[in-house]
């Protein structure tokens, strides 16, 4: 063999192993960021879930830290949330605009009443067991949502916002005229709600040697509804139906070319919808303990269409972060007026702490709908992946 062909043959030899070392490198590389891609997602997943655990030790142990006018704004935050939730459902995933949901609110309070109420008294009542009286108000806003679907499957946008804020009109007519089951313009008292042989009125309640009274106890009632609430709709959303009502919201003629049965899926989110306001309608007759058919009008019907637009369209945790701070902010302004300036205490001549609030998270709306489309909700996922980057 001539030293030509020996030196060819050496010198392939050096390239195969050098390509098979840069090969091996990159291979390496690869591997190792492939790794890098998954450990963050990894870590970020634990943070949730470590935040989560921490978030639910908290709500659990503060029955034992907060008075009673805390606890009582805490309980219209979470009856706020159930309601936020099932709005968002609609308008968030779906795209019907409805000015509506406080009509629904109505029906579960008063259909509350009405089911629990003593009978034989001033005011119908039909004297039915706690469980089975919430379970028929929440089934009665279903079937009030039901008979409105029909609409709600054909009109969209403006028209259907029309159409269900005349829902608030007829129902503030039928709240302050039927005296026999609303009790007028006074409105009437809220039953207690009896259920696994606890009452949830002022009675004490002792559980290892820790006595609890109306709000102590509907707190813990209140986080369990709303827990339920969030994780069945989370599941809607992120599975068929979701992406569905996304379709339809998105892009209607052609959800309806790929099989979307737009007119159907319209109608059972509207009622899914008007069933979580039956429910918060409920939770928020327990906790007032009094159902007043001026606090069911178009301005509670505008505030939760404030809580979905700030905290998030189309998001579960969105419409809790939206519902807490349209909810918790007029309370805050309330407890603290004194020490806060251009806020009074209502009837002293300056700006109450209602319609303080009212202009806050309007210029809220205002601020998100110009520089943070998303809502509150996206702002934190930013700076989430902002950090997951840096890691």
């Amino acid at each position: 063999m001539s030293e030509s062909t020996t030196a060819a043959t050496t010198g392939s030899a050096g390239t195969a192993k050098a390509s098979g070392a840069s090969g091996a490198g990159s291979a390496t590389g690869r591997g190792r960021r492939a790794r890098a891609r998954v450990r963050p997602p990894r870590r970020a997943a634990a943070y949730t879930v470590a935040a989560a655990a921490a978030g639910g030790l908290l709500l659990l142990a503060l029955p034992f830290y907060l008075d009673r006018f805390w606890l009582q704004a805490g309980l219209l935050a979470m009856a706020a949330a159930i309601g936020a939730i099932g709005l968002n459902l609609l308008t968030g995933a779906t795209g019907q605009l409805s000015l509506g949901h406080s009509f629904f609110l109505a029906v579960g309070a008063y259909g509350y009443c009405v089911l629990a109420g003593d009978t034989g008294g001033e005011l119908t009542g039909l004297g039915l067991p706690g469980w089975l009286a919430v379970t028929g108000a929440v089934a009665l806003a279903g079937a009030a949502g039901g008979l409105f679907s029909p609409i709600a499957g054909r009109l969209r946008g403006a028209y259907l916002g029309i159409a269900t804020l005349a829902l608030v009109f007829i129902g503030q007519h039928v709240l302050l005229n039927a005296h026999d089951l609303t009790g007028g313009y006074n409105g009437r008292p809220v039953p207690p709600l009896s259920l696994l042989g606890i009452t949830f009125d002022d009675t004490e309640t002792v559980v290892a040697a820790v006595p609890f009274q109306t709000m102590e106890k509907l707190w813990y009632a209140g986080l369990v509804l709303l827990a339920v609430c969030a994780f069945f709709a989370h599941g809607v959303l992120r599975d068929r139906p979701g992406r569905a009502l996304n379709a339809i919201r998105d892009h209607r003629i052609a959800a309806g070319v790929m099989g979307v049965p737009v007119a159907r899926q319209r109608a059972g989110v509207f009622v899914l919808s008007s069933m979580y306001a039956g429910l918060a309608g409920v939770l928020l007759a327990l906790v007032l303990q009094q159902t007043v058919p001026e606090y069911f009008g178009i301005v509670l019907a505008l505030e939760y269409l404030a809580m979905i637009v700030i905290g998030g369209l189309g998001s579960v945790s969105g419409a809790v972060t939206g519902a807490v701070f349209v909810t918790l902010l007029p309370q805050i302004l309330t407890r603290y007026s004194e020490a806060l300036p251009l806020v009074s205490a209502p009837g002293t001549g300056g700006v109450a702490p209602g319609e303080m609030s009212r202009y806050l998270y309007g210029a809220a709306i205002v601020a998100i709908v110009l520089f943070l489309p998303g809502g509150l909700v996206r702002l934190a996922a930013r700076r989430g992946h902002t950090k997951k980057d840096e890691a």
